[in-house]
């Protein structure tokens, strides 16, 4: 062995993607344990029913929206895009991670996403389920939604295919349904696990329904690989088409602020940025409660901290490119428009997404930040609060201000908003405890052939 291969193995050892010691026992054992063998404990009984109280919550905001209409809430004119189309492109936004981690890690053999890669894409699933429901509810009438949907019918009605609000249903949808197919199939061989471990008859029927009757032969595994990698091709491109169909919502619009070709990949690594913050807000307490410490070791942290620190440069630079554009265009409504950002009503809000996003995350730069997890779940808040404030402050001030003085007016959210937005955060929390309890939430088959691989390796060097 020569002295690169040394000094490669020595930093693998000294930063592993898993910590040594686990075996292909050990690693099932753990992680099937947690759905088979332990039972709830009181802290996933008390988040479940808070996650679930807010879900009842949710329903009965869509029951009286049914009822009353979208004035409940509190969109007026100028500004008919409120909190649902804020709410609606930041969900879509955190569901990207996922993606990435899950689809296109796996095309570029990127070992590190294996431990963190089936709840990055349940987050995926559940956030975009989130998302769909805003523009519905923003209909007004939700039970007219097919009229978006290219179907025949008598009266010869089609929809506006040069509308971007019409490639947002092909785009959410397509990217939904790549990502539900990709998450299955990948738990299928885990699911069989679960099937031969599980102690009682109603769980080994479930189990072995889902699991489609995996046996582990080397057509199955064929068969299995090959989905992947068919379905990973398909979700890729997916990273970066459906924020980019929704950026387009704005940037074919002649609103001031909205009218900007730089929202496309600007939107994109926002997309991004946000995601892997949520992915750890999540992987954070889900890695101290259940004691995942050596399958989420702190290398994924801190790589998912550069990956962020990464995107947060490139949306760094947007902010500075897209003002730049507006003085430097000589049009005085871009101009006005970015003036009322910095020093109008708005203001504020402006100035701390500008401090959430590019200010705070800059302590990325120090790897004792990226290694101490109390100040990197706190930045990964911080970054959700700051993209969530971007996308208000691209939608409602950019309204707020139109070309007509005589229609100026101020958005204010009404607690129903509020009680909407809050509701969503009970759909996906609810769905995301029952994902934790009743599935694997790190893939037994991955983390086992990453095991494999690490100890024939060390067999090798040795």
């Amino acid at each position: 062995m020569n002295s690169e291969d040394s000094q490669k193995t020595a930093v693998v050892e000294a930063d592993p993607i898993i910590q040594p010691g686990l075996t292909l026992g050990s690693v099932t054992d753990k992680i099937s344990s947690i759905v088979l063998t332990k039972p709830a404990t009181p802290g996933w009984v008390f988040g479940f029913l808070v996650a679930f109280g807010l879900l009842m919550l949710l329903n009965l905001v869509i029951t009286l929206l049914a009822i009353w209409g979208v004035g409940i809430w509190g969109i007026n004119i100028p500004i008919g895009w409120g909190f649902a189309i804020v709410n609606f492109v930041w969900w879509i936004g955190i569901g990207h991670a996922g993606t990435l981690i899950s689809a296109f890690l796996l095309l570029l053999h990127q070992k590190w996403r294996t431990s963190i890669n089936r709840f990055a894409e349940a987050m995926t699933i559940f956030a975009v389920m989130c998302a769909g429901m805003f523009p519905l509810l923003h209909m007004g009438r939700p039970w007219l939604f097919y009229y978006l949907m290219p179907y025949p019918n008598p009266m010869w009605l089609w929809p506006q295919f040069r509308s971007p609000l019409v490639w947002d249903v092909f785009a959410v949808s397509t990217y939904f349904t790549v990502s539900l197919l990709f998450w299955y199939v990948g738990l299928i061989p885990d699911l069989a696990t679960l099937r031969d471990r599980a102690k009682t008859t109603a769980k080994k029927v479930v189990y072995g329904f889902l699991s489609l009757g995996w046996r582990g032969s080397a057509v199955h595994w064929s068969r299995y690989e090959f989905a992947s990698i068919l379905l990973a091709g398909l979700a890729t491109p997916l990273v970066v088409s459906v924020h980019t169909v929704v950026s387009f919502d704005f940037t074919i619009a002649l609103v001031p602020g909205w009218h900007s070709t730089i929202f496309p990949p600007y939107f994109v690594a926002g997309a991004i940025y946000s995601g892997f913050a949520m992915v750890l807000t999540l992987a954070i307490p889900l890695r101290k409660y259940y004691h995942l410490e050596d399958l989420v070791t702190m290398r994924h942290l801190d790589i998912m901290a550069k990956v962020m620190l990464a995107t947060g440069v490139i949306v760094a630079y947007s902010y500075v490119a897209e003002t730049f554009m507006a003085f430097y265009s000589a049009n005085i409504f871009e101009r006005y428009q970015f003036m009322d950002r910095m020093t109008g009503k708005y203001a504020p809000l402006y100035w701390l997404l500008v401090a959430c996003n590019l200010v705070i995350p800059q302590a990325l730069w120090s790897r004792r930040v990226r290694r101490n997890v109390v100040l990197l779940f706190i930045i990964s808040l911080i970054i959700n609060i700051g993209m969530w404030l971007e996308r208000f402050v691209i939608v409602v001030v950019s309204l707020h201000r139109d070309f007509t003085p005589s229609i100026w007016s101020m958005y204010y959210p009404t607690h129903w908003d509020w009680a909407t937005f809050a509701g969503t955060f009970g759909l996906f929390f609810t769905l995301f405890y029952l994902f934790i309890r009743f599935l694997p939430m790190i893939s037994i088959v991955e983390v086992r052939s990453l095991v494999h691989q690490t100890s024939a390796d060390k067999t090798m060097h040795s």
